[in-house]
């Protein structure tokens, strides 16, 4: 599995403890963890709702299996992200919320609230979290007796949102542009993206995006 981290401009100086401990627990089962910034407060800025763009562009193309990302109460990430189709985004407080969000709803992106309550305990309480997210393989039903009802209800889930959702690269050359640049045009996106991109179509898009939008930062031609 290979898990996209991402953070926003306010919650920027967290990005390397949150890189450690994600790390650090997923690390027994052998998952690659990729970080996409922002790394720092210096790094080129990022919103949660570029957060949404960005995650949606990384699991739709399978550059990414799943995503973790978050802002200053989680909930803006959490409503980006649910705005795009292929994307389904739990918002985590934690460790009960990622181990039930991962057994119940079976998603692929979580937002974590990195200001709220992260103070003493806070890098645990990550930690926690991301043990209890992929301590065991998703979709199982929890309580377990619970499980075929609740694969239901998620392959319904799936089912409502193929149809009330664009494709999404028929969303991206629709959103506003610079918005787009903004997550698409930065140096450290092009470099991962285009090596781990699993779709051609995918590909050929961002960088017929990029080059309309004037700002070719890439080094992958």
């Amino acid at each position: 599995m290979r898990i996209a981290l991402i953070n926003e401009n306010s919650q920027a100086s967290k990005n390397a403890a949150v890189e450690r401990a994600l790390k650090k627990a997923v690390a027994p089962y052998g998952y690659e963890v990729v970080n996409y910034g922002m790394f720092d407060e210096q790094d080129e800025a990022l919103t949660y709702v570029q957060n949404g763009i960005l995650a949606a562009i990384l699991l739709n193309s399978g550059a990414a299996d799943y995503v973790v990302t978050g802002c200053g109460t989680g909930q803006g990430a959490m409503l980006a992200c649910n705005a795009f189709p292929g994307v389904l985004c739990g918002h985590i407080e934690d460790p009960l919320d990622a181990y039930t969000f991962a057994q119940i709803n079976d998603g692929n992106a979580i937002a974590l609230p990195f200001a709220k309550g992260f103070g003493w305990g806070g890098d645990l309480n990550l930690e926690y979290i991301f043990e209890k997210l992929f301590c065991e393989p998703a979709g199982q039903g929890y309580p377990r007796e619970r499980a075929i009802p609740e694969q239901r209800n998620k392959q319904i889930l799936d089912q409502v949102k193929a149809v009330t959702c664009q494709d999404l690269k028929a969303i991206l050359p629709q959103l506003d542009a610079q918005l787009v640049q903004g997550v698409i045009g930065r140096p450290s996106f092009q470099a991962r993206f285009f090596q781990d991109c699993a779709s051609e179509e995918y590909a050929a898009l961002i960088r017929d995006l990029i080059q309309k939008n004037g700002k070719d930062n890439s080094q992958w031609k």
